[in-house]
């Protein structure tokens, strides 16, 4: 399974237990342990992660970090964990700065099991940074998000790699953070280089410089509300495999529903539900079959073969209906994460179809031989 498969499969665990963390030690055990487990590191090998690693700093005696991960005996990257429900404030984890001092490790994580900030010193050689150069919510996080993370693997590890990076992500939120601030409240000095570019013929009063700011607001939100849309479209437009299994139709069977649209949900679904089987079977062997009330999923473009039935129709209460046997099962989902929830059983109902072929003798043609 690839590290976004198993990050979303944690992320739907963790929308259903979270709530009911009430320590520390519950939220290491249920939400932190499986994500450094997910990054590559055998979380029950104290060589490679050890909990509760203690250091004398200064006057302070035993202080401690909850994880350190280890390479050559070596700590290489420190968590400090927090309640699943606790802000992160890098002023309540002073133990965790105090340790980047004292050792060799370039990176430091602060984290809830929910999100995770990752810290190095950019700023200061040896002294941990005020603020994190990359944050990761397992929640909500996109592929270029996944794609840094994987730096922090055990296979892909490099230090000097990390933190080449390290200063462009800092400082490209940092700019992030000014540009969303400048799209509700635009300082006096872009609005002045907003009318300097544009107005011209007059002094710029303090009414213009008003009448300005809100145009900008105004300007900001439409650039960015087109931008969306262009990339809406462009996401929801089916690949060509995707047209070819959504189309092609048996020549048995004639769709008579012309009015049926697949939705971008519908599409999501289908492409969760192919990364789930690609471990047993080729994603091209799973096809996708709109109707009027469900969204049929079928091994081979066989409806004799079906893997399942997405009801997404109302988008208030989404479904997936699991086949056992002729009979279908219909599970309520809360969001799509969910569907890797039912990955064994749909790998099941597929390795059902994956049997080896049997080649019949025609008794006839037998005889004949005999």
């Amino acid at each position: 399974m690839d590290m976004i498969d198993q990050l979303k499969e944690l992320a739907s665990r963790i929308r259903k237990v979270k709530d009911s963390l009430q320590t520390e030690e519950a939220t290491k055990n249920a939400l932190i342990m499986p994500f450094i487990k997910i990054l590559g590191y055998d979380v029950f090998n104290p060589a490679e992660v050890t909990p509760e690693l203690t250091a004398d700093v200064g006057l302070k005696k035993g202080e401690k970090v909850d994880y350190a991960i280890l390479k050559d005996g070596k700590p290489i990257i420190l968590f400090e964990c927090k309640k699943s429900e606790n802000e992160l404030d890098l002023n309540h984890a002073s133990q965790l700065v105090r340790y980047f001092h004292v050792t060799e490790a370039r990176f430091a994580v602060l984290t809830n099991g929910i999100t995770y900030q990752f810290y190095t010193d950019l700023e200061n050689s040896n002294k941990m940074d005020s603020k994190p150069f990359f944050e990761f919510n397992i929640l909500e996080f996109r592929d270029q998000h996944v794609e840094e993370l994987k730096k922090f693997t055990k296979s892909s590890f490099d230090i000097d790699e990390i933190l080449n990076t390290a200063s462009e992500l800092k400082y490209t939120r940092a700019i992030q953070n000014v540009l969303a601030e400048w799209m509700i409240r635009p300082s006096d000095e872009f609005i002045k280089a907003i009318c300097s570019e544009v107005f011209i013929g007059r002094r710029i009063t303090t009414g213009i410089k008003e009448q300005f700011a809100e145009l900008t607001k105004k300007a900001f939100h439409q650039l960015i509300g087109e931008r969306i849309n262009d990339r809406l479209k462009i996401a929801m437009a089916p690949t060509d495999t995707e047209r070819k299994t959504i189309n092609q139709t048996p020549p048995d069977e004639e769709v008579s529903d012309t009015e049926i649209i697949t939705t971008e949900e519908e599409l999501e679904g289908f492409r969760i539900i192919r990364a789930i089987l690609r471990e047993i079977a080729n994603p091209n062997r799973v096809f996708l079959r709109d109707a009027r009330t469900y969204c049929a999923i079928l091994f081979d473009n066989n409806n004799r073969r079906p893997i399942c039935r997405l009801r997404f129709n109302n988008p208030s209460r989404l479904a997936i209906g699991l086949f056992n046997g002729k009979e279908e099962n219909i599970f309520q989902i809360s969001d799509l994460t969910e569907i890797y929830d039912y990955s064994s059983q749909l790998k099941e109902t597929v390795s059902s179809y994956i049997k080896p072929d049997l080649t019949l003798v025609n008794p006839e043609e037998h005889q004949g031989h005999a």
